[in-house]
């Protein structure tokens, strides 16, 4: 028995908000600790963020994956964009394990 739960973090555009919160949800009730995005631009009715909170978001997920065992990519439809790919490719040096919610 581990010590502790199991750590995933999601990953995938944060234009699939739905998908990422019942992917959340459905890993929480298996006991599973997730860290997943916090900010859902295209879904929140705030100001939108500057380059410099985008890039400052993006490096908080690298930091994110750094803590999980494993990285789940949230891509209906088989969809990667580019910030998707870049956390797939830093997930992958790291030795994190990677699966996909739609793989293609």
């Amino acid at each position: 028995m581990p010590d502790r739960p199991e750590i995933v973090c999601l990953c995938g555009s944060t234009r699939f908000a739905a998908e990422m919160a019942t992917a959340n949800r459905d890993l929480t009730f298996a006991g599973i600790i997730v860290l997943a995005p916090g900010v859902f631009p295209r879904t929140e009715d705030h100001e939108p963020i500057t380059d410099e909170q985008k890039a400052a978001l993006g490096t908080l997920h690298l930091r994110k994956i750094d803590l999980a065992d494993r990285v789940l990519v949230v891509n209906p439809g088989g969809y990667l964009g580019e910030s998707t790919t870049r956390e797939i490719a830093y997930a992958h040096t790291t030795g994190k394990p990677i699966s996909f919610t739609n793989p293609t």
